[in-house]
């Protein structure tokens, strides 16, 4: 069993390193083509994958990151978490709150002293 985890591991490193590469945006890749990175993820067993892992993790700034590129840190500041493009929580997304806003004066304006309707907020 445990000589099968000596071609398992390299394996199963190397499959994540590759499938993180093929998710990852080019500004990841420090100074390296996705096809450089995958020669060394291939031809490297072991080395290649921790090294992609331990580069596009430092150049992402994610959790478990040695350091960002991105932020200086500074004593006493806790890194700001970044934000890949995508759609937002209706809650956190101003044009959504703007729309809503200006429909609930829409709403005012065309019918005033109208009761308001359950969801909206009365005395605020």
């Amino acid at each position: 069993m445990a000589k099968a985890l000596i071609y398992v591991v390299p394996f199963a490193l190397a499959l994540y390193a590759l499938i993180d590469l093929s998710r990852s945006e080019p500004a990841e890749y420090a100074d390296l083509t996705r096809w450089g990175w995958i020669a060394v993820i291939v031809l490297f067993p072991v080395v290649g994958p921790l090294a992609w892992i331990l580069i596009s993790r430092a150049r992402r700034g994610g959790p478990g990151t040695l350091r960002s590129p991105r932020a200086p840190s500074s004593p006493g500041s806790r890194p700001r978490p970044t934000r890949r493009p995508g759609p937002l929580a209706p809650d956190d997304d101003p044009d959504f709150l703007w729309r809503l806003e200006q429909e609930r004066r829409r709403k005012d304006r065309d019918h005033p002293g109208q009761e308001p309707t359950a969801g909206t907020d009365a005395g605020t």
